[in-house]
């Protein structure tokens, strides 16, 4: 299969087009995205199991939302249905990932806590009181502590962002999906940090105003996963 790499300005592309797809039926993009965090949040209010759960799912919500795109781009209409699209269309593979991605943000937190210490495990799993000059040391092992984490974290991610839409458009089984992923992302890192950097920009700028930007970025950001999962793994360009 191939992956191409793309020129750096298309970090800013897959978010342009991202919002003219969402542009064309924002009311319907803002009830799905609504509906899928009203289902995050239902899942939360089950103790400890709630998170587990949708980090498990998320692949399965994400690649309905993804064929919702391809429907729309296609000239269909997106349908908050297409949430529950990923659980008609062979589920397992979509759920392998979202238990892969579990482990690893498992095994990630296990090194956060191990890197801070006695000190930092006892603040954030017991919620301890520390003195002054506790509160010193641990402020140095949280910082390294985070670092660490978010080292990690990253392959992670960049294995599991097109996972899910090699899934359900290509049939790629799930570990050669999330390596297909991994590499498409080293592939095209520049792009991706503009890509990065942008939506760190945007994010500060929608939280402004009350938070209300969100409801526009939030769409457009779902919507340029699948723009550039085009741009990256199709033989034509993301739709414009």
């Amino acid at each position: 299969m191939e992956v191409r790499q793309v020129d750096a300005k298309q970090g800013w592309q897959w978010i342009v087009t991202g919002f003219g797809l969402f542009r064309r039926i924002p009311l319907v993009w803002i009830i799905v995205c609504f509906t899928l965090m009203l289902i995050a949040f239902t899942l939360a209010l089950i103790p400890m199991a709630g998170q587990f759960i949708f980090t498990l799912l998320s692949p399965v919500f994400l690649a309905g939302i993804m064929m919702g795109c391809k429907a729309l781009e296609q000239g269909e209409g997106l349908e908050v249905a297409h949430l529950l699209s990923g659980f008609r269309s062979n589920p397992a593979p979509l759920i392998t990932i979202g238990g892969i991605y579990l482990i690893g943000q498992i095994l990630i937190l296990g090194v956060f806590m191990l890197v801070g210490g006695d000190v930092l495990m006892g603040l954030l799993m017991e919620g301890k009181r520390v003195d002054e000059n506790e509160l010193k040391s641990v402020s140095g092992d949280m910082l390294s502590a985070s670092l660490v984490g978010l080292t990690l974290s990253i392959p992670l991610l960049m294995a599991v962002w097109f996972a899910p839409l090699l899934v359900i458009f290509k049939g790629v089984p799930p570990l050669e999906a999330m390596r297909l992923s991994f590499f498409a992302c080293l592939k095209n890192i520049i792009a991706f940090q503009i890509y990065a950097v942008i939506l760190v920009v945007l994010t500060i700028i929608a939280t402004i105003p009350y938070g209300l930007g969100l409801f526009v970025l939030i769409p457009t950001v779902f919507a340029s996963i699948y723009t550039s999962y085009k741009d990256i793994f199709e033989s034509s360009a993301a739709t414009a």
